[in-house]
């Protein structure tokens, strides 16, 4: 589930990137969540996988720390692109014929910087008390599902949920993978010739 969610978020970057139909507002704000999900899920799946194969539980308090804050750090940064990208659809339907006007580079670019910013001061702000200070006793079995659910199961749905079922977006991809097709003969030719 880690290789997919890492993938398939890793396909729509390179897609939204190699494809000059999509540098619209849209597709930069859901290249913008393809990342932010593969950092999501890299801070806890990671050492998750460690443990399960070393059968070792054990994390430091600085190691706890830092895999909270960035835990914390992206999921509320999600949560904000998603708000971002609600407002994105909201200018595309209400207002089309000012939709390029109002969603500016200028603009798109900021309304990221300030989802960056605000998963730092909400971070330090609330969240750092709530859950350091938090002594909830719940049942280890569906608190581990909880958190598959949240931390793998969401991003690795995102890309299948947002990107798939665009027409634009699953034509960027067979281009892009048809573009890694034809390079693949090319180098092999090439590796025969030398």
């Amino acid at each position: 589930m880690y290789l997919v969610t890492v993938l398939g978020n890793l396909l729509i970057i390179l897609a939204v990137s190699s494809d000059s139909h999509l540098h619209k507002p849209m597709y930069f704000f859901l290249s913008n969540l393809s990342l932010v999900d593969i950092c999501f899920t890299s801070t806890t799946i990671p050492k998750m996988l460690w443990n399960i194969q070393t059968q070792n539980k054990v994390i430091t308090y600085e190691g706890c720390f830092t895999q909270m804050y960035f835990f914390l750090l992206f999921a509320g940064l999600d949560n904000f692109l998603l708000t971002v990208m609600a407002y994105d659809r909201f200018v595309a339907i209400c207002h089309p014929l000012h939709y390029m006007v109002i969603m500016n580079p200028r603009l798109c670019g900021l309304l990221v910087l300030v989802s960056w910013i605000m998963i730092v001061s909400l971070f330090y702000g609330t969240s750092l008390g709530v859950y350091l200070s938090s002594a909830v006793t719940q049942s280890s079995h569906s608190s581990a599902t909880a958190s598959v659910m949240y931390t793998v199961v969401t991003p690795m749905l995102n890309p299948f949920i947002y990107s798939l079922r665009n027409k634009d977006i699953k034509s960027a991809l067979k281009r892009l993978l048809g573009m890694a097709a034809m390079k693949g003969p090319i180098f092999a030719g090439l590796k025969k010739c030398t």
